[in-house]
Formats: C-alpha cells, structure tokens, sequence
C-alpha cells in the first residue's frame, strides 16, 4: 500500500510539473515511474494473492487427479485378484486394512511425477486459454517470477517424495508384500539347490540343498582362501538354524587346515553352534525385497552383498539411485509442463492436455527403459542411466523456454519500450504549445 501510495504521489507530482521540465529530465521521470510499477507487481500484497491463486489451483487439480488415478486403479486391482480374495484365509478387513492401505501410498509416489506433470500442464493450459497468462506477463512479471507458486508446489512435493520414497512406503510395503507372499503369490517352500554365497572377503559357504520350510541346510561346505590357495575346508552333512539362538547348529564336522604340503584333519562328532553372516532370510523369496527396505536398510543391504561377493547387487543400487531421482523429477517435469502449456493454443485446452499425457507416457517408458534395461546391462554406470530421463527433459525444458518465453519476453519490451517512445513524442508538440 505505501509503494500504491509513493506511486500516486509521484504521478500526481508529474502532472503538475509536466510544463516545467525538459524533455531529457521527463524521460527519465517516466523511467523512475515504470521502475516503481515494475516494483509494486512484484513485491505487493496483489502478487501474494495471485500467487496463492495458482498454488492452489496447482495442489487441488494434482489431488484431485491423485484421487481419481488411485480410485480407477483400485477397482482394476480389487476386479482382477477378487477370485484370488474369495479363495484366501484372510479377511476383508486384513485385506483392506494389511494389504490396500499400504498399496495407496505406494501407488501415489510411484505415479507422483506423470501426475505433477499433468496437473500443470491442466493448470496452465487453462489459464493460457482464459487469457490469464497474457495479462499476468503484460504488467510486467517474467514468466519465473510467474512460476514462483509452481516452484514452491513442486519443493514441497518433492520433500514429501522423498520421506515416503525413503522411509514411510518400505515400511508400509514390509506389511503389503508379506501379504502379498503369504495369501496371493504363495509362500517359497521349494527345495533349493546349489547354493553358493560369499559371506566374508575370501570365504564361501555352499549347500547341496536347503529347505526354507525346515531351514536346513544339506551337504553344507565352508571355506576360506587365500588368493587362490585354498587355507581351510569345513564339510557337515547337515546344518540347521536354531531359532531359540539364533545360530546355526551344525550336528558334526570335519575341518581341514591345509598349509603348503601339509595337512590337517579335524573330526568333530558332538553339535556345535556357530555364528554364519547368513540368516535363513537370505534365502527366502526375494520377491520385491529392496521395495521393503527403508535408506539405511538398503544401504546396509547393499554393502552387506558387496562384502560377500555376491550377485544382484546392481538391482538393489539402481533402486537406490531411482528413489533419488524421484524428488527432483517432480520439480523437473512441473518446469517442462508449465513450459509447454503456457502459450493459448487455437485447438483448445484439449489439446494441450493430450500433448500433456503423451509426453508423461514418453517420459514412463523412458525411465523404465533407463532403469531396467540399460542400468542393470551395465553398458552404461548406473548413475547415469538412472538420472538419463530428468537430465533430457530438464534439457528439452530450457530450450523450449529459451525459445518460447525468452523471445516473447524480448518481444514485450521491444513493444514496451515503442510504446514509451511514441508516447513520448505524442505528448512533446502539446509542451511546446503551452510554453508558447
């Protein structure tokens, strides 16, 4: 109100002593003027309402689309495993309460950024196509600074992201996916066989078989080397956990120690305990594991595999890598939506929209392409094949702003500055007539 007020002033102070002043001090007067405008529209309590305008515009049209996207794929979801419901032990109430309140959150952020990126483009096609853009641009606010409610949007969505990408949804699929093993998919009771993992640097354990049912392990081998000489071999017939201890029992053994040409047997015949970096969960189903595992989890998880040698560690990294690049593609494509969007089209907003889920559908499969085909290859380091789609369409962003608004917005002071000009010499003739 006070800018309102000096601006007021200054006008009405122009106006009185417009007969008084040269030509050079008025143009500079005007340019002192067109400052303090540009000043007021970008600092007064109007622009905090506008402001408030688009953001909630922005948050309603993304929940409501959350909304309707969880509402139809639910129904999908309960039509297509509804004989498998019937059949199951469980209740409705542990399915909807075990299994489908902890599928919403998951479903939500794993859609999250395709329906950001809709929402905006919905947003601010409808605003380009009510001509609001335009007369927002023409007061003098640059497209960033009309993009401000859009940025804080999308920061405050991507925080969110993150903490349920990191911590809250792998909790909640802890509960989904032990559901979806015990009642739809089916528990791993199968035999199996020949299993090799590495659980310290130079040492291995094998088993002939093992059976999840009974967590026993048959034809069980431990050993240790040195490069490639073989240092100690333990055999047992049988190894067994023992859930009161948590170790593993071994009923009897027979050690080798081997030190150049001499060798050493050892015969033990009595049960032992023996403490294995291996739990019976390192061979259970793995179906879905690195979803059920929090930052830390899968940190540790990873360096846990990486310790032992192991394979499949590449799945558990891109998947810790993907969750990263989740955050900020949802600032990503809420810049790229608004970009695309933000000019009136003479096919209506319809078309804009359609635009809008043909490039979030391009965008899906690319992520899935980067992510599971060319990360897990290894033809390219996972880090950047995870981080390939965000990094092309923050590109592709910057160059159609650069195209599109830049040159408008050099457009728009061209025009400006004419029109300061042609107002200038307009009002020049009437000076000389009253100075005459």
């Amino acid at each position: 109100m006070i800018c309102f007020l000096k601006i007021c002033l200054s006008t009405i102070y122009f106006s009185t002593l417009k007969n008084k002043f040269a030509s050079s001090l008025r143009q500079s007067f005007c340019k002192e003027i067109v400052e303090k405008v540009l000043f007021l529209s970008q600092n007064s309590y109007l622009m905090k309402i506008l402001d408030w305008y688009i953001f909630k515009k922005f948050v309603k049209t993304f929940l409501f689309v959350i909304l309707i996207f969880v509402l139809v794929i639910l129904v999908i979801d309960v039509v297509e495993k509804l004989d498998a419901f019937r059949r199951m032990k469980a209740t409705w109430k542990e399915i909807i309460t075990d299994f489908y309140f902890n599928y919403i959150p998951y479903l939500i952020n794993l859609v999250s950024p395709l329906l950001i990126f809709i929402a905006a483009v919905f947003v601010t096609a409808q605003m380009a196509s009510r001509t609001e853009i335009v007369a927002i641009l023409s007061s003098g606010i640059t497209f960033m600074r009309f993009m401000r409610p859009y940025w804080i949007a999308s920061g405050i969505f991507a925080i969110i992201t993150f903490y349920l990408t990191g911590w809250l949804i792998p909790d909640a699929n802890k509960i989904r996916v032990d559901f979806d093993i015990q009642h739809i998919k089916g528990q791993d009771n199968k035999l199996h066989r020949n299993l090799h993992i590495g659980i310290a640097p130079n040492v291995y354990a094998y088993m002939q078989d093992y059976q999840n049912y009974s967590r026993t392990g048959y034809k069980f081998t431990l050993e240790r080397f040195e490069g490639n000489k073989l240092l100690e071999k333990l055999e047992a017939p049988t190894i067994v956990w023992d859930t009161t201890k948590n170790k593993w029992r071994i009923d009897r053994y027979t050690l080798r120690k081997i030190n150049g040409m001499d060798e050493e047997l050892i015969i033990h015949n009595s049960p032992i305990d023996t403490t294995l970096n291996i739990k019976p969960e390192d061979f259970e189903d793995k179906h879905m594991y690195y979803e059920k595992l929090t930052f830390p989890e899968l940190d540790a998880y990873i360096a846990l595999l990486r310790q032992r040698g192991a394979e499949g560690v590449d799945v558990y990294v891109t998947e810790k890598y993907a969750r990263y690049t989740y955050p900020f593609a949802v600032i990503i494509l809420t810049f790229f939506g608004v970009i695309v969007a933000s000019r009136k089209n003479r096919r209506g907003i319809g078309a804009q929209i359609a635009l809008g889920f043909v490039l979030a559908f391009v965008y899906l499969l690319f992520y899935i392409l980067a992510t599971k085909a060319i990360a897990n290859s290894g033809k390219m380091p996972i880090l950047l094949a995870v981080w390939l789609p965000n990094v092309i369409f923050t590109i592709l962003g910057i160059a159609m702003y650069r195209i599109m608004i830049l040159q408008d917005e050099k457009l728009k002071k061209i025009i400006f500055l004419e029109f300061l000009k042609n107002w200038q010499i307009k009002k020049t003739p009437k000076k000389a007539v009253a100075h005459a």
